[in-house]
């Protein structure tokens, strides 16, 4: 707590000299109070662990799977608040982590695409750590937070307080970097390599270690710190290092439990799942389709075993327990469900993302949530946890109301979207929009100038919770679409709806 120690000096009794003295004390209080709001000391505010993951669908890790293996995401489940519903605002990179940083959503942003920066369309706006540092925080990031590569900004430097570090390039620039002889790559997708190499010969083994440098150097700074470590996994190419395949046997892996199209829906809703498959439509044996999934798998455990290295060096730094912890991953990924590969859907395979926060204080610690959240709920949560100033027209909501409480509920349903063609040049045909509650998943195909709705789906999740069956159509659920579709209202700002 700041503390005002007394005036050296008693103040006149009486007349102007001792108004101007008095005014002159205010105005150091004043400043004093700046001064300190801005280098108060770590153990009076919490520090905050921001650890990102990329493609990682919600249903792998710490979500009960009975076949992935991660261990450090389930120890920091078991005193975190899991959020069972959680989802991306577009599921594709820069929109969703633009949309996620900034706490706008992506109609708001105008960003639907990978090539537009959001300091191109909304220059001023404040992000998450930007915040974080104007009211006195350390902020630094290390690996991917932003968007990773086409932009002519790298990431956005105004949000630390230091050089982003190994945060901007190519996921397939992700090559193994070893002394001596690379080993054979036992893998034979081209998607695939498996080579038997050390952790740190790929990207994220090196973003763990800095990481691990950077939380000690930061112990150092006594100062609060916000200190993002984004991972590059599980992202394609699915090249863990050897000893991670070997965790698994491709045999017990079972394949896609739905791979087909989900009956009478729209086909505007599919896409050419170009980043497995490429423009051309490359075929998948049923062998290439295992080893991908093997591959992802590898890749998750992989990545875990990462933010195990940063998580026990944060206990061992004793900094646990006055740092808050939120894991989240950009959105989610198909691997063959509905005949799709990777991510640029509504489906809730792209939409659903993990996420746990681990506050210190929370009433919630080791328990799930089922209400819906969404990804730019974590920038006010945030900002509420660790007491500082509300930031206006933020378009999420506070988590905090469910760290305290699971059962707690905080908005109606959770808003994901995506543009078709999925990858557009100029401006999309179609927008896609899609809300999800507890039971349903509702979405509007909407043209892009006119606003009109040329398709839905709704999906029963107590019922068929693979989406395999568009029920959109059945007239005893009227009712259920003229309610989830005023859910999306609040999303949409298509050109005809401004």
């Amino acid at each position: 707590m700041l503390r005002l120690t007394p005036h050296p000096n008693p103040l006149p009794s009486k007349g102007r000299g001792r108004r101007s003295t008095y005014g002159f004390v205010c105005l150091l209080a004043a400043l004093s109070l700046l001064v300190s709001w801005q280098g108060i000391a770590a153990e009076g505010r919490p520090n905050v662990l921001f650890i990102a993951a990329d493609d990682l669908r919600n249903d792998l890790g710490c979500y009960g799977h009975p076949l992935v293996k991660t261990p450090n995401l389930d120890r920091l489940a078991k005193r975190s608040t899991l959020f069972q519903r959680a989802y991306c605002q577009q599921a594709v990179c820069n929109p969703s982590r633009a949309s996620l940083m900034t706490g706008l959503r992506p109609d708001t942003l105008r960003i639907w695409d990978l090539p537009t920066h959001f300091r191109d369309t909304t220059p001023d706006t404040v992000t998450l750590p930007q915040h974080f540092k104007n009211h006195g925080y350390f902020t630094q990031n290390i690996g991917k937070i932003f968007h990773n590569w086409i932009h002519e900004v790298q990431g956005d430097p105004v949000s630390w307080s230091v050089p982003a570090e190994m945060h901007f390039d190519n996921h397939n620039k992700d090559v193994p970097v070893v002394e001596g002889t690379l080993p054979p790559n036992l893998a034979k997708d081209l998607k695939c390599q498996m080579y038997d190499v050390p952790d740190e010969a790929y990207f994220d083994g090196r973003v763990a270690a800095r990481a691990v440098t950077a939380l000690r150097e930061l112990k150092q700074k006594q100062e609060p710190f916000f200190l993002a470590v984004g991972f590059w996994k599980p992202h394609s190419p699915f090249n863990a290092p050897k000893k991670y395949w070997d965790m698994y046997k491709r045999e017990e892996i079972p394949p896609p439990p739905n791979p087909y199209w989900p009956k009478d829906t729209d086909r505007v809703a599919w896409h050419n799942s170009r980043e497995i498959l490429s423009d051309k439509q490359r075929p998948l044996t049923p062998e290439a389709v295992q080893e991908i999934r093997h591959g992802y798998l590898a890749n998750i455990t992989y990545m875990d075993a990462q933010i195990g290295k940063v998580l026990d060096e944060l206990e061992k730094l004793k900094l646990t327990d006055n740092t808050i912890i939120v894991f989240w991953s950009d959105h989610g990924y198909h691997l063959g469900e509905h005949t799709l590969w990777a991510k640029t859907s509504t489906f809730e395979l792209d939409a659903r993302v993990p996420l746990m926060i681990a506050a210190p204080k929370a009433k919630a610690q080791g328990t799930s949530a089922n209400a819906p959240v969404e990804l730019l709920d974590m920038y006010p949560t945030l900002v509420d946890l660790c007491g500082l100033p509300a930031v206006k027209g933020l378009e999420g909501a506070s988590l905090v109301p469910v760290l305290n409480n699971p059962k707690a509920q905080v908005k109606p349903a959770a808003i994901t979207q995506h543009p078709r063609p999925a990858y557009y040049k100029g401006a999309p045909e179609t927008m896609g929009y899609s809300a999800r509650t507890e039971r349903w998943r509702y979405t509007e195909w909407r043209n892009w100038k006119t606003g009109a709705v040329v398709a839905r789906e709704l999906y029963d999740h107590d019922k068929d919770p693979l989406e395999t069956v568009n029920v959109a159509g059945d007239a005893k659920n009227k009712e259920t679409l003229a309610t989830m579709a005023k859910h999306l209202l609040p999303a949409i700002k298509l050109p005809a709806a401004r």
